[in-house]
């Protein structure tokens, strides 16, 4: 849900009040937001759609991720899941932090629940969502500082095909713009034991990265 923002204001050189320019950003990114809550364009979809997102116009860190599961899909709550857990334990942050949409804004690659795989697991995000829906929306969030790029196809999306062990390896290469990282899933936890440089090295400056961008930095 965007966050209104339409009514600040600051004085300009004369003294007299002007709307602030993310005001009309503001309308704009919640007329597109009811848009895209309304879409129905993957009406195949097992669950049938339900777009799973949040963003404003003043959030400075984007979280993208691969798509909702099941239990995201039941309550709306983007990450409200044992992966969502690990990922606010990975970047330091309480549920409160991290559900403030005014600072952090959640865009997936697929908004709705895409279903299962025959032999198990979540089917990849859907390809039409991310073309009809995430540019428009991103150009309607200039105040971004920091994407963090979770999982494969989010960083597939951004930066290309390539591994995805390396390229959280060589994290420092996207600062300050990106920082990518493994999905949190629980298959993720033997990948940690076999890479502790992602404790030692990764999560701190994850953290660093975090908070700079917060603070404007």
């Amino acid at each position: 849900m965007a966050v209104a923002g339409g009514n600040a204001t600051h004085a300009n050189r004369a003294g007299k009040p002007a709307i602030r320019e993310h005001g009309r950003t503001d309308a704009a990114l919640d007329a597109l937001a009811a848009e895209v809550r309304a879409c129905s364009a993957c009406a195949d979809l097992p669950l049938g759609p339900r777009p799973v997102f949040r963003v404003s116009a003043t959030a400075r860190i984007l979280i993208a991720g691969q798509a909702p599961g099941t239990k995201v899909h039941e309550t709306g709550i983007p990450w409200n899941d044992p992966s969502g857990d690990r990922l606010r334990l990975w970047l330091g942050m309480d549920r409160a932090a991290f559900y403030d949409t005014t600072r952090i804004a959640i865009l997936p690659m697929g908004f709705c629940y895409p279903g299962r795989l025959p032999r198990g697991g979540d089917r990849p995000p859907r390809v039409e969502c991310a073309p009809l829906w995430r540019q428009r929306l991103l150009d309607l969030m200039p105040a971004i500082r920091l994407t963090l790029l979770v999982g494969s196809y989010a960083q597939i999306h951004a930066l290309g095909p390539g591994p995805m062990t390396d390229r959280v390896r060589a994290f420092r290469e996207h600062l300050p713009a990106r920082f990518p990282l493994p999905h949190p899933s629980w298959r993720t936890t033997a990948w940690e034991r076999r890479n502790p440089w992602f404790t030692a090295e990764v999560l701190p400056a994850l953290r660093e990265a975090v908070a700079a961008a917060l603070a404007g930095t």
